[in-house]
Parts: C-alpha cells; structure tokens; sequence
C-alpha cells in the first residue's frame, strides 16, 4: 500500500514538473539614465502628492500661494532641489508647524494650576 502510494505520488510529481513552465519572470538590464529618471518621477510625485493634501493645500494658500503655481514650481524644480525637499519634509516632525501640541499642554498646566486651588 506505501509502496504504490509513494509510486503514485512519484508519477504525478513528474507529470507536473514537466507541466510547470521554469522561467517564469524575465529580467533585462536598463540603463543608469533610465533609473535615474525613474526615482526623480517619484520623487516628484511625491513632493506633488504631498501639496495635494487638504491642509498643506491650505497653508499654502493661508501664505498666498496658488496650488497650481506651487504644482508649476515643483515641476521647475532641479533633481538635486527635488531630492533636496523631499529629504526635508520626511525628516520634519509631523505637526510641528501647527502649534496645537503646545496649545494643549499649556491648557493642561493651566488647567491642573487652577484646579488644585
């Protein structure tokens, strides 16, 4: 009974690898220009992505800039000046700008001063 279940086993393996195509992804080679090109689209994409958002959009136009002037002068933009401001806004701190952190922690301490009275 083992015998013939690891014989069938055996058979039916065989039959699939033979089936089961080998190559199944294909790889070329590009160039450096074409990866280069290919980082700084998405680098751009990101920064453009970035001033899409409803509330960069709308600081943006809190200090007088137009969204679509700000999307023509990202597109202006050298790969070093792109690289140069995407590196910028992934290392600020999220919500440093707003102030609302302060805001609360004073409202806190004030808070906690007068209600131990």
């Amino acid at each position: 009974m083992k015998r013939t279940l690891t014989g069938l086993i055996c058979r039916v393996l065989i039959v699939m690898m033979a089936w089961t195509p080998f190559q199944l992804a294909q790889a070329g080679m590009i160039g450096t220009d074409q990866a280069v090109a290919a980082v700084t689209q998405l680098d751009r994409a990101s920064v453009v992505s970035f001033i899409n958002r409803a509330d960069a959009a709308r600081d943006l136009q809190a200090y007088g800039v137009d969204l679509s002037s700000a999307k023509d002068r990202v597109a202006s933009l050298t790969d070093d000046e792109v690289r140069t401001l995407l590196g910028k806004m992934q290392s600020a701190p999220a919500g440093a700008g707003s102030g609302l952190g302060w805001l609360i922690l004073i409202g806190v301490v004030l808070w906690l001063v007068f209600w131990k009275k």
